[in-house]
């Protein structure tokens, strides 16, 4: 019993000398080395910009069935030759179509036999010039018959630049607004900005509609305004306390 009284004290002076200096500083971790650590506060800022399409990316296809792989393939190609040229004639430049889903099926009867074979190609087309598109469409599928397909249509800014420039400044000060109020509220100022990382900016949908009829065409074309976002993160110093 005598040993456990005298034992005890020198525990407990041992623990307090064991104790990390660092711990002992206004009762928080100090950094082990000076200046490595960042009083900082991090914020995501988003900025969002519209704009009308400037060009319109359009999903041809031909499809044709016949009793032998050749007879399909011959009949899908002379289609698609056709809705190529059709296209080619009203003004669109080779580089800008390009021939995509290229597929050869059977088809079967109700007993498992094949009765034929179907084929089909498909034909990318990006539209530039927007008010021909319902004309350059009808031309395309025209010439294409009963093989003619249109799978869909998709708009696109292509020339975006510009309105990203737009964006990003938009997202660094939404980032810096929301960086400003908490500052306040932790009764601190910003400093320095430390770190600012992009994500990868994306379309953000339709907004307002922007609409138009093609001349000469009974295809509708209604390209509306696209909207672009950007994300960040940013991170700011906090001014040293006073």
């Amino acid at each position: 019993m005598n040993r456990s009284r005298t034992t005890l004290p020198v525990l407990v002076v041992l623990a307090a000398l064991l104790v990390p200096s660092s711990w002992l500083v206004g009762g928080h971790p100090a950094s082990a080395s000076p200046g490595t650590t960042v009083d900082s506060v991090l914020v995501t800022g988003k900025g969002e910009v519209s704009g009308t399409p400037d060009t319109l990316v359009v999903d041809f296809a031909v499809e044709t069935s016949a009793s032998t792989v050749s007879e399909a393939l011959d009949s899908a190609t002379s289609a698609a030759t056709r809705m190529r040229s059709a296209l080619v004639r009203a003004g669109m430049a080779t580089a800008d179509l390009q021939t995509s889903n290229m597929g050869i099926s059977p088809t079967r009867n109700d007993d498992e036999v094949v009765t034929g074979y179907t084929v089909s190609q498909g034909l990318t087309a990006k539209v530039r010039n927007l008010p021909q598109a319902g004309t350059l469409m009808s031309a395309a599928i025209a010439a294409g018959g009963d093989a003619a397909r249109l799978n869909g249509v998709s708009f696109v800014i292509e020339d975006d630049a510009a309105l990203l420039a737009e964006a990003r400044r938009k997202a660094f000060a939404d980032a810096r607004r929301k960086a400003e109020l908490y500052a306040r509220e932790a009764g601190r100022s910003l400093g320095r900005v430390v770190k600012v990382s992009e994500q990868t900016p994306s379309d953000g949908g339709p907004g307002e509609p922007y609409r138009f009829m093609a001349a000469d065409s009974e295809v509708p074309v209604e390209p509306g305004r696209q909207q672009l976002a950007v994300s960040i993160t940013v991170e700011w110093a906090f001014q040293p306390l006073q």
